[in-house]
This record gives C-alpha cells, structure tokens and sequence, in this order.
C-alpha cells in the first residue's frame, strides 16, 4: 500500500554513493523504496536508485534513509495547481514509522482519517449516519465536501462573467445590426415601393442573420478549438502540471452555437423591424 507524504517538513539528504548510504543505514538492511514525483525529481537533481535521507522534522531529526525507486507524475489538483508537487511516496508502515512519535505509546497504530469507496454514492448519508451511531467520537465527512466548495465559487464566478459578456456582446451585435440597416434603408425602401411586404422583407433579414449567426458560430468553435492546444501548453509550462485548462467538448460547442443563433437573429430581425417601421418616404430620404 502507498501513501502520499504531504504536508511533512521533509529534509532531503543526498547521499553521494551507495556505499556511504549503506554505511549509514547499515550494510545489512537495504533502504526500503519510495518513489518521487517528477517536480521533487527534478527540483534535487535525484535520479533512480539513489539513496535519500528523509525525516518528518524540519531539522532533520530522526532522519532514515531511503532509495529512489522510481518518479511518477502527480494527479493534476486544480486547487493546487499553482504550488509545486515537492511530494514522495512509500510504502504505509514506513511512513508510520518515519511520523510516529516515539514516546507516544500506540502512536504506530493509529489512524487519522480513513478513505472509504462506496458501492453506491447515493448510500453516503445513510452510511455516515449509521457509523454516527455506532460510533460517535468518528466524524463523517465526504470527501468532495472541501474541494466543492472552491469550485463552486469558480462557477459562479465564471458564471457571472459570462452572463456579463453575453449582455455586452449582444448590445454590441445589435448596435452593428442597426447600423448595417441603417445603410441599406434605401434599398428597403425600394423593396416596399415595388410592392414586397414588410414580412417578407424580415424573412430575408432573418435567413441573412442566421447565415451571419451560424458563420460566427462556427468561426468561434473552429478558433477555440484549434488554439486549445497552445493554451493548454502554455499554462501547463507555466504551472509545471498536466493539467488540462481548456477542453473544447461537443457538448460546449453545441451550447455556443445555440446561444449564438438565436440572439443573432433575434438582432438582426430588431435591427430590420425598427427599420421597417418607418414610412417608405423616410426610407428613401425624401
């Protein structure tokens, strides 16, 4: 079983060879194996099978040796992704070992937290309520409860945003719609004085504005989806994680498209009625 060392004031003491690894540990007993993540690999210049002294107190009290046995890569957190993962992990008696408190008596042996996996998710509030009463002084918390909490924050957040620059940028398409109509109002007026009605006329403004809608909204997909890449590596090299930033799914597209077709035509067809509106003489400046 392998357990994540995190939130440990760990002291990293290289040892130059083998030999004087074994030296300090004892030739008989080999070190047991950790493993450390990429950014703890590369941040100490460590490397595979070299021996490591790490100790649970910031001075280095205690320290116990170690062998690299291999790197991996920790699992992106989007809360976190801004700190460096400085992390190691080994095996569970080792770290029992290596955090205990030697004059605690059965501090080996106890647990702090332990990670439950339920069948079924929806069994959470039944389970927590049920381990409630057989054992009152252990405290049920799911463990999507912290981390929710920041995200959904960031939702509103974005929520919010968005919701201000879906205002913004309809008020700007159909100041542009308006002022497009505005240069074709003789045109419209020719339209009605050869006797097309003024429905007719909207339909042709509706079919155009959803050819200008559907355009734009295709033209947007294509954009994001093509400079995703760029920007997810962008922030993956800033950030040193690999962390996806930006994922253009079906399901978003589909979402942006159905926004924007139909606040671009609603414009469009506003923009023409408030031309319309005006009498045909208006319309052909006379």
């Amino acid at each position: 079983m392998i357990a994540s060392l995190r939130r440990l004031f760990l002291v990293l003491a290289l040892v130059a060879s083998a030999r004087a690894a074994g030296a300090a540990a004892g030739a008989s007993d080999p070190p047991p194996d950790i493993l450390v993540s990429r950014g703890l690999m590369r941040e100490r210049g460590l490397s595979v099978g070299q021996i490591v002294m790490l100790s649970a107190d910031a001075r280095g009290a205690g320290a116990r040796p170690f062998r690299i046995a291999g790197v991996y890569e920790p699992t992106p957190d989007p809360s976190r992704f801004t700190a460096k993962r400085l992390e190691a992990r080994m095996h569970l008696p080792d770290l029992l070992g290596l955090t205990a408190d030697p004059g605690e008596a059965g501090a080996v042996d106890a647990v702090g937290a332990i990670n439950i996996g339920l069948k079924d998710p929806a069994d959470a509030g039944a389970f927590a309520r049920e381990l409630a009463a057989r054992a009152p002084a252990v405290s049920v918390v799911p463990t999507a409860a912290g981390g929710d909490e920041h995200f959904v924050i960031i939702e509103r957040f974005h929520m919010a945003i968005s919701v201000v620059t879906m205002i913004g940028s309809t008020a700007f398409l159909l100041a542009l719609m308006v002022i497009r109509a505005d240069e074709r109002r003789e045109i419209a007026g020719l339209l009605r004085l050869l006797g097309l009605r003024r429905r007719r006329i909207l339909l042709q403004a509706l079919l155009e504005g959803l050819c200008i809608a559907t355009a734009g909204a295709v033209f947007g997909v294509m954009f994001a989806a093509a400079t995703q890449g760029a920007v997810n590596a962008f922030f993956q090299w800033r950030y040193d994680t690999t962390l996806v930033f930006v994922r253009v799914t079906p399901a978003i597209a589909a979402r942006c498209v159905a926004l924007a077709l139909p606040l671009g035509v609603m414009a469009g067809l506003l923009a023409s009625w408030t031309l319309l509106r005006r009498p045909v003489l208006d319309l052909l400046r006379r």
